[in-house]
């Protein structure tokens, strides 16, 4: 049912249809487990690599200005890269690591390796923005550099890391419609397969139902954890 030859409202009430939803529903479960895969290994490795890059900044707690630098300029290398291109040049390391470069798990490691720079970033960001003070009572108190940052970084910035977060799982989402194209299923392949190739238009309103619900639902979570943390230290 196409919008060249079927008016909008036809086309609408389509998109409700249980033949339609007999395909998005598969679909959307490809999406989400891409999404919740991709989304873990980018909260670990970019909060490591965001605590890292603060560390050995130039007023960090252990500076080390080359490596640092040399760290900045291969996340801004990366940042740099349109997902698509991101996509693309992961197909070798998916073959590598699965024996193939298409498929849900392929694609999940070109998800990730795409949003962990921008959480990385967003991480460092928030940690630098700690009064020094604080950090240097932990320090007066005894306290190692892990202590240090398990007791005062992540806790002080944690209501701004969810936000964060909240950020690049929507970008995740975003890029699992892309990696569609790649042979990764999910939303972004019933999306151009049957909405945009056959011009299956009630389809392609159905993707688009479903992203806008995923999407409110995690901003919805992440606000409100953000705020219940805020509120909890009476900052709102």
């Amino acid at each position: 049912m196409s919008l060249l030859n079927t008016p909008f409202w036809e086309v609408f009430k389509a998109s409700f249809s249980p033949k339609v939803w007999k395909d998005i529903c598969p679909a959307t479960a490809d999406t989400l487990y891409m999404t919740f895969i991709a989304s873990f290994i980018t909260l670990v490795f970019g909060l490591l690599l965001g605590i890292v890059m603060t560390l050995t900044a130039k007023d960090g707690l252990r500076p080390v200005r080359p490596f640092n630098a040399g760290m900045g300029w291969l996340i801004n290398c990366l940042r740099s890269l349109p997902q698509m291109i991101m996509i693309i040049l992961m197909i070798p390391v998916a073959r590598m690591v699965f024996g193939k470069s298409y498929g849900m798990n392929s694609c999940i490691i070109a998800l990730a390796a795409s949003c962990i720079p921008m959480y990385a970033r967003v991480v460092e960001s928030s940690l630098l923005e700690i009064a020094k003070g604080k950090i240097e009572a932990a320090k007066s108190m005894g306290s190692n550099h892990l202590q240090t940052i398990v007791f005062v970084l992540l806790p002080e910035t944690l209501p701004s890391l969810i936000r964060g977060f909240t950020v690049a799982v929507i970008a995740i989402i975003s890029m699992t419609a892309l990696a569609g194209n790649f042979g990764a299923g999910g939303i972004g392949d019933i999306a151009v397969r049957f909405g945009f190739q056959r011009f299956q238009h009630e389809v392609l309103f159905a993707c688009v139902y479903v992203l806008i619900i995923t999407v409110q639902i995690i901003q919805f979570a992440g606000d409100f954890a953000s705020k219940l943390i805020l509120k909890k230290r009476h900052l709102v």
